[in-house]
């Protein structure tokens, strides 16, 4: 049996385990682009690769206990700003739910208590789970900072099961103080579904006779790995539910290899394997800010992101190989550039670069830009490309100057140095 282990509304209920009076009581947290990462005075800003999963970034502002509350989110002005990344079940009662924006969850539930990030706490309880949920399961794989996956198989027998789950949960409810739901099935993509359907602070086991009823009835759109695309393309052939997914084999497998897999995950005949170490494949940052035209403006701010993601590749020690950068103006339109490029990895060359993709990428220049991102994937480590030796003994001798700007920032922090243009 594959287990599959989802905190509860897990940023509300860390709030909840440093403020015991929250429980009970309609609580969300908020969220919003650390646009201060482009003022021109330091801020603290921290950095951390260990977790990763919705709403929660590599690069974060630090808030302070000062703030940690609904002025966090407003504005000079008065105006309140941001998005709501969960709330707890009071709370969606009255109809608040995840991505809405704070000013009309506020609207819904004046009473709302409304809370600011705390990353540096989240990634110590996901830690410390991931640390206990090792000494009870023999296999472990951390999906992301709140999600989990464990193999009993050896280990529990089928009909243990549910005595297992069930005082595995109230365990970490007792020693790590949070509240999780938990599902069991032969496969993780039935038992992550299993989850969906005993939250709160439940346990659900389906057995193999059982899978037939348990999907009978529930939309395709609950099931890991249909999208949008995957969504709309089964509402189109008249396929609302799992059970009518099983029944139109013939159906799935006609639309390749992707869908075909897709039917066996459903019907419980494929799965995948528990991964105890995930490898980082990507690294990339982005801001949206208010709408802007001034196009020095928004180089300042491409050098200021660049400067920020070459920290975390250093810190990473990889060598990126594929760049990648995305615009997104007013009016919803979008564009992109992306180059290879198989050179060992400086600050300069990346801050150049950056600047030159964001100049080719402008293709709307009389629209105002609402959203910059930048993004490097294909480390060496998991390519087969070769690095270029075209002035070879130049590109050390700039990686080694990268190398001490980046000791200065690891001890002082990320705006210790900064490029004159940022000025």
């Amino acid at each position: 049996m594959k287990i599959h282990i989802d905190i509860d509304c897990f940023f509300v209920s860390a709030a909840r385990i440093k403020e015991p009076l929250l429980e009970g009581k309609p609580v969300a947290i908020g969220g919003r682009s650390d646009t201060k990462i482009f003022n021109k005075d330091a801020k603290k800003q921290t950095v951390n690769f260990e977790n990763s999963g919705s709403f929660v970034p590599t690069f974060y502002k630090a808030y302070e206990e000062k703030d940690d509350d609904i002025a966090s989110f407003t504005d000079e002005d008065g105006r309140v700003r941001g998005i709501l990344t969960t709330s707890s079940y009071e709370a969606r009662s009255y109809g608040i739910k995840t991505a809405m924006s704070i000013r009309e969850a506020l609207t819904l539930c004046p009473h709302l208590i409304i809370k600011a990030p705390n990353m540096s706490l989240y990634q110590k309880l996901s830690h410390e789970l991931h640390d206990f949920l090792q000494t009870k399961i023999p296999l472990v794989e951390q999906a992301s900072i709140d999600e989990f996956y464990g193999d009993l198989g050896g280990w529990i027998d089928d009909k243990d099961v549910e005595d297992f789950i069930k005082n595995l949960k109230n365990e970490i409810k007792e020693v790590i103080k949070l509240p999780v739901s938990i599902g069991a099935a032969p496969t993780r993509y039935i038992a992550k579904l299993a989850t969906s359907h005993t939250k709160p602070f439940g346990c659900r086991v389906v057995y193999s006779h059982e899978l037939d009823s348990f999907i009978e009835n529930i939309p395709v759109g609950e099931f890991a790995g249909i999208g949008k695309s995957m969504k709309a393309k089964l509402k189109s052939a008249q396929i609302h539910t799992l059970g009518e997914i099983k029944r139109r084999r013939g159906t799935l497998e006609s639309w390749g290899p992707y869908a075909k897999e897709l039917y066996a995950r459903v019907c419980g005949k494929s799965d995948d394997e528990i991964n105890t170490k995930h490898i980082r494949k990507s690294i990339g940052i982005s801001r949206t800010f208010d709408p802007i035209y001034d196009r020095e403006e928004l180089k300042r701010r491409v050098h200021v992101l660049a400067r920020h993601l070459s920290f975390a590749i250093m810190k990473l020690q990889v060598i990126p190989t594929v760049f990648h950068l995305s615009i997104a103006y007013e009016m919803n339109q979008k564009s992109h550039k992306n180059i290879t490029l198989c050179e060992i990895f400086t600050e300069k060359k990346f801050d150049s670069l950056c600047l030159t993709l964001f100049g080719e990428a402008d293709t709307h220049k009389r629209l105002q830009v609402i959203r910059i991102s930048i993004n490097c994937s294909s480390f060496t480590r998991d390519s087969k490309r070769e690095l270029s030796l075209i002035n070879f003994a130049e590109e050390q001798r700039m990686h080694r100057l990268t190398q001490h700007s980046q000791n200065i920032r690891e001890k002082y922090g990320i705006d210790m140095l900064k490029w004159g243009s940022e000025l």
